[in-house]
C-alpha cells in the first residue's frame, strides 16, 4: 500500500458513519444475541474454534448480522470475501468461485463467502452457489431480513444452520450508545459531548431494537449541536426527539413481518380484542398495505370466526370491501375500522367452518348417491326412473318444514353442523332442535 492508498483508506475510515466505525471486531465486543453467541452456544464455539460451516443469519435490520460476519472475518484463518446480493451479478459470482477454487487447490485454504441480503439473489443465482457449497469450495454465510424458509433455496437451507437474531433489548442499545459517546477512537469521545440520561433512554427505547438507528441518531445529535458557552456539546431530550422524529414501523409487505402482522390482526379479531385489531390495521395501513388485501382478510374472519353467531358480520365485511374500492384512501381507513371493530366485538362461532371441514372429510372418505326422491324430476322419463318420486315440498307444511331424509343413504345418520348457544346461533339452533323433534 502506497502513501496515497493509506491516506484514502484512513480518510474513509474516519469519515464513515458512526454505526460502521463502532461495529465490533471480536465476539467479546458484540452486544446482545446471547441466545446464539453465549459462551456455551454452538455459534460461539464454532467461531472460536474456526470450524464454522455454512450459516444463514436472519433477523431485523440493525441486529448484528453483518457484524457477526465481520467478527468471523477477523477470527478465521480461512480466506474471507463478500458479495452484496443487490449489486452482484453472475460475473462477480464466477470470479469469487474461481478465486476460491485456486486458493483451495494451491494452498488448501477454504473461502468463506458472505452474501449480504441473500434473499435478493434469484433462484438461478442461488442454484449457482449450491455445488460449490456442497463440495466445500465455499463456506456460505448469508444475511437476510426475510424469513429464509420463504426466500432461500431449500437445497442451500438444508446445507446451512439458520441462526435467528432478535431485536436488541433497550439495555443493549443503551450500552452501545454509552460506548459510542465515550469511545475516543471509534466513537465520538473526542467531542466530549454531554448527553442527558433522558436523551439516551429515549433513543434506546425509540430505536426499537435497531442498533444502527440509535447510533445514527446520537451521531446526528452530537454533530449538529453547537457548543454552549461552557465549550461543551449538550444533547438533551429535545435534541434527541428531533433526531428520531417517529418510530420506524417494522413491516415489509413481501416478508415475514407481513405474515406476522396479518396473523396478529386476524387473531385479535378472533379473540374479540378490538383495540389490538385496530392497532394492527393501523400498522398495515401506515406501511402501505393493499386495502383490498386487508378487506379480504376481514371477510374471511367474519365467515370463519363469527359465522352463525352473527351472520351480519359477513354482510358488514362485504359491504366494507365494496365501499373501500369506490372510495379509496384515506377515507377507506374509517370504513375498514368499522368493519374490524364489528367483527372483533361480534359473538364468535366457528361451527360453519367445522361443518364444511367435516362434510369435506366425509365426501373424501365415502362414495355416496343422491337419494332418488331428491333427484331432478324435470326431464322426460325421470318419473319412470323414480327420480323425485316421494319428495315432500317443505312449503306445503307448517312452518315450511317437513321431516324427510336429505343425506345419502350411506351417511344418513351423520351430523356435520353443531350449533352453539352463542348470539344468533342460539336462536337458530333452538329452532332447528324444535323442528327436528316436532311431532308430525
Amino acid at each position: 500500500m502506497d502513501l496515497f492508498d493509506y491516506m484514502k483508506e484512513t480518510t474513509l475510515e474516519n469519515e464513515s458513519p458512526l454505526a460502521s466505525r463502532m461495529r465490533p471486531t471480536t465476539l467479546e465486543e458484540v452486544v446482545g444475541q446471547e441466545h446464539i453467541i453465549g459462551k456455551d452456544k454452538l455459534l460461539y464455539r464454532a467461531i472460536k474454534a474456526d470450524k464454522l460451516g455454512s450459516v444463514i443469519f436472519y433477523g431485523p435490520p440493525g441486529t448484528g448480522k453483518t457484524t457477526l460476519a465481520k467478527v468471523i472475518a477477523n477470527t478465521t484463518s480461512a480466506r474471507f470475501t463478500q458479495l452484496n446480493a443487490t449489486t452482484a451479478g453472475k460475473k462477480d459470482m464466477e470470479e469469487v468461485v474461481k478465486e476460491a477454487q485456486q486458493h483451495l487447490g494451491m494452498y488448501g485454504k477454504k473461502t468463506i463467502l458472505f452474501v449480504d441480503e441473500i434473499h435478493r439473489f434469484n433462484k438461478g443465482q442461488q442454484d449457482y452457489l449450491l455445488p460449490f457449497v456442497e463440495d466445500g469450495t465455499l463456506v456460505l454465510i448469508g444475511a437476510t431480513t426475510e424469513n429464509p424458509y420463504f426466500e432461500v433455496n431449500g437445497a442451500l437451507l438444508s446445507r446451512s444452520i439458520i441462526f435467528e437474531l432478535k431485536s436488541l433489548e433497550k439495555k443493549d442499545i443503551r450500552k452501545l450508545l454509552d460506548r459510542a459517546v465515550t469511545d475516543p477512537v471509534k466513537g465520538l469521545g473526542s467531542y466530549h459531548a454531554e448527553v442527558s440520561e433522558e436523551a439516551l433512554d429515549f433513543l434506546a427505547d425509540l430505536a426499537g431494537g435497531d442498533a444502527r438507528a440509535a447510533l445514527n441518531a446520537i451521531e446526528l445529535g452530537i454533530l449538529t449541536t453547537e457548543r454552549s458557552a461552557d465549550g461543551k456539546i449538550h444533547v438533551d431530550l429535545e435534541t434527541a426527539q428531533e433526531c428520531i422524529q417517529k418510530r420506524v414501523v417494522r413491516y415489509d409487505k413481501t416478508g415475514d413481518q407481513h405474515y406476522d402482522t396479518i396473523s396478529a390482526f386476524i387473531k385479535s379479531m378472533r379473540g374479540s380484542d378490538p383495540d389490538a385489531a385496530v392497532y394492527y390495521l393501523a400498522k398495515m395501513l401506515y406501511a402501505g398495505e393493499d386495502i383490498k388485501f386487508i378487506s379480504r382478510r376481514i371477510m374471511i374472519c367474519a365467515a370463519e370466526d363469527v359465522g352463525m353467531a352473527d351472520p351480519q358480520a359477513l354482510v358488514v365485511a362485504t359491504a366494507a370491501a365494496q365501499a373501500i374500492e369506490r372510495i379509496g384512501m384515506p377515507e377507506a381507513q374509517i370504513i375498514l375500522s368499522e368493519a374490524v371493530t364489528y367483527v372483533a366485538t361480534a359473538p364468535k362461532s366457528n361451527t360453519a367452518c367445522e361443518a364444511i371441514f367435516a362434510a369435506m372429510a366425509s365426501v373424501k372418505k365415502k362414495k355416496t348417491s343422491v337419494p332418488a326422491h331428491l333427484q331432478d324430476a324435470h326431464y322426460k322419463g325421470s318419473s319412470k326412473l323414480g327420480h323425485g318420486v316421494g319428495y315432500l315440498y317443505a312449503h306445503d307444511y307448517p312452518e315450511h318444514y317437513v321431516k324427510q331424509q336429505y343425506l345419502p343413504d350411506e351417511i344418513k345418520d351423520e351430523v356435520f353442523y353443531h350449533p352453539t348457544d352463542i348470539g344468533y346461533e342460539k336462536q337458530a339452533g333452538e329452532r332447528l332442535r324444535r323442528l327436528r323433534t316436532r311431532e308430525e
